[in-house]
């Protein structure tokens, strides 16, 4: 089985100055927060989306459908226009919902950030005070170095010149190298004293350093799962809201079910209907005489305008007037001419 690798185990350098291990860390951190708050404005942005949708729906919802329509299709319209606003209601709930889950997402990312904070300006105070130890330890080191040559080269002197004669010459040696040896002991103490100093500093440093990436590590971890969590629940949202959807649907669906073609034709005939019976036929009428066509059917020849007569004259009885009135007792009689 693998071993678990873990963050206090591979962020080192063999340079007691160098931050690159802990830098890096902090980079990934970085990105982590950078991922939490893309991941936090697409949430925001797809709920403003589905807020956008849901007004357009119920907009949708309130327009006129099947005004004129009557009875179970109406119904079925009516319907339709109903769950349409409801699912429009549904997504209002949805993109608040998710605005929820962003906020909690907002909250935790600053959360996050203020425990990091903390260990952060720890790790930056002993960065500093590590890397001003090494510094004053190394100069105090290097001061040491030249100290210790200087006192070698004083005892250098002193026995070169060990068969002279000049007594105040040697003294002055003498005297030189016992400075030079006390300055060469000083240095070594102060030296030590630093090494010392630094040596506390780098164990407290490692130790912090453990310590940090401990944590770090643990946030990393909260953080993945969180996203991963928070990117389930969306889902989950999003699969609910279409089951929601198709509930509301299949209301819908349910009613259309009902919907009879031909009771709303009989509902129609029912509620509108004008008379049973269709008209009887126009017949003719003669205007002179009032007589209908024997055959009832109308004539459609309209006969051209004539002037109307007066009363026809009472045919008078005188044997020797040759005149002859016609009476329009025949059928077949016309005053007009073809």
């Amino acid at each position: 089985m693998m071993k678990n690798l873990h963050f206090k185990d591979f962020f080192w350098n063999s340079d007691l100055t160098s931050t690159i291990g802990y830098d890096a860390i902090i980079q990934y951190l970085n990105d982590g927060k950078r991922t939490c708050k893309e991941v936090e404005d697409f949430m925001k942005a797809r709920a403003s989306v589905e807020e956008k949708y849901a007004k357009e729906l119920l907009s949708l919802s309130k327009k006129v459908c099947g005004h004129s329509e009557m009875n179970t299709l109406k119904r079925s319209l009516d319907m339709l226009k109903l769950q349409t606003e409801q699912v429009s209601l549904s997504h209002l709930q949805l993109a608040q919902n998710m605005r929820e889950e962003a906020k909690k997402l907002e909250d935790f990312k600053e959360k996050q950030k203020e425990a990091r904070k903390k260990i952060e300006q720890q790790m930056d105070a002993l960065h500093k005070q590590r890397s001003s130890q090494y510094k004053k330890t190394m100069d105090s080191k290097k001061t040491y170095d030249q100290k210790c040559r200087d006192k070698e080269e004083a005892d250098q002197n002193v026995n070169r010149n060990t068969n002279t004669n000049n007594t105040k010459h040697m003294e002055k040696l003498y005297a030189k190298a016992q400075q030079a040896k006390q300055n060469a002991e000083e240095a070594d103490k102060l030296y030590q004293q630093n090494v010392t100093t630094l040596g506390k500093i780098r164990d407290d440093w490692i130790k912090e350093h453990i310590k940090a990436c401990e944590v770090f590590e643990k946030q990393s971890v909260e953080r993945i799962n969180f996203l991963r969590n928070t990117v389930w629940t969306h889902l989950n949202q999003l699969s609910q809201q279409c089951v929601t959807s198709d509930e509301l649907y299949e209301e819908v669906r349910k009613s259309l079910e009902q919907c009879d073609i031909q009771e709303d034709i009989e509902h129609f005939v029912n509620l509108r209907q004008t008379g049973d019976k269709p008209p009887v036929p126009v017949v003719y009428e003669n205007f002179y005489s009032g007589q209908k066509s024997p055959t009832g059917a109308p004539s459609f020849r309209m006969p051209p305008p004539v002037n109307r007569r007066g009363p026809l004259p009472v045919p008078a009885q005188n044997s020797n007037d040759d005149s002859h009135y016609s009476t329009v007792e025949d059928a077949d009689y016309s005053v007009i001419q073809y």
